[in-house]
């Protein structure tokens, strides 16, 4: 799979696309194929430095905004593979959604409404 990473801080210039392995949910976890995400000034600020190291110090991957289709979950009864689920996955301790694919607690998820797109839930 893809991630959008970074290796340094600074502006935008500073993300890159590299391929990765896809993460594997643990059984309170799902897979979610990533249809959309957020980006919100809170990234901007970590990614330039200008705000205090929530992630530690590059590398890392942003994101905390996701939409997206679940794949799989082992113990979760929550979600089933195909559903359409949006949230803010281990927000504000960890991030990870700049990827096509994420592992997300399924509490820190809730079904997608029929009535948004991805973009818009996201």
């Amino acid at each position: 799979m893809r991630v959008i990473t970074q290796q340094s801080l600074g502006g935008p210039e500073v993300l890159t696309i590299v391929d990765a392995p896809e993460p594997r949910p643990l059984p309170t976890e799902v897979l979610v194929r990533v249809k959309a995400i957020g980006l919100n000034p809170l990234e901007a600020l970590l990614r330039s430095g200008e705000f205090p190291p929530m992630l530690g110090r590059p590398p890392f991957v942003l994101g905390w905004d996701i939409s997206g289709v679940v794949e799989e979950g082992s113990l979760t009864y929550r979600f089933r593979p195909g559903d359409e689920v949006f949230g803010m996955p281990l927000f504000p301790r960890a991030a990870s959604a700049y990827a096509e694919v994420v592992s997300a607690p399924a509490v820190h998820l809730a079904r997608k409404p029929a009535s948004l797109s991805h973009a818009e839930a996201s």
